[in-house]
């Protein structure tokens, strides 16, 4: 699994980037918020986390300018029934992060569905799959009314991205953030994830 790519950008289109690491160019699919993000020009150096996906026909790389884009890309595909990485990417296209988040926490289907590719019942089945089985909406309204801060409500989401309940991985999160309350997003998800596997 390719998890992130460093390089510099040999080729830059609004929906894919070619990345060239140590003499070997990578094709990294990209959604809108991505390339507005980094606003890519040909040599510029980037920073990209990647989610590899392989199929019998292809290996496709897709590439987020932050965690958070990942994350949200991740919950998708893995987590609603009917998206693929390409109706995922769309909906990152269509609009930032946190407007889908507000979205999916307040059930607002009709912004959901002005995503291309996106329909009013494929809008409604994100809503009610990411509320219902992941309880990613309660992480959101909290970290939104500052009950948890950025960093730990980001830890939690990339762990349920990986699979683990939202209770664990609140738990998890906070008992880090009690012995050491400065922590950053990164250190949060490593130490939460050797407390969750041990």
């Amino acid at each position: 699994m390719i998890a992130r790519l460093r390089g510099n950008i040999i080729e830059a289109y609004p929906n894919r980037l070619i990345v060239d690491c140590h003499g070997v160019g990578y094709e990294v699919i990209i959604p809108l918020s991505t390339y507005d993000h980094l606003h890519p020009t040909e040599g510029a150096k980037v920073d990209l986390r990647t989610h590899l996906q392989v199929r019998e026909t292809a290996h496709t790389l897709y590439g987020f300018a932050t965690e958070a884009e990942r994350d949200v890309f991740l919950l998708l595909i893995d987590r609603v029934s009917g998206i693929g990485p390409a109706i995922a990417v769309a909906i990152l296209s269509g609009m930032p992060v946190n407007q889908f988040k507000s979205a999916v926490v307040s059930g607002d289907a009709a912004l959901l569905s002005k995503c291309k590719g996106i329909g009013k019942k494929t809008a409604e089945r994100i809503i009610l799959e990411l509320k219902d089985k992941v309880g990613v909406t309660d992480t959101w309204q909290d970290a939104a009314s500052g009950q948890v801060s950025t960093e730990a409500a980001d830890a939690e989401l990339a762990l349920i991205a990986l699979g683990y309940k939202q209770v664990d991985s609140r738990k998890a999160v906070r008992a880090i953030l009690d012995k050491e309350p400065a922590a950053n997003t990164e250190t949060l998800i490593r130490t939460a994830l050797r407390a969750l596997q041990s």
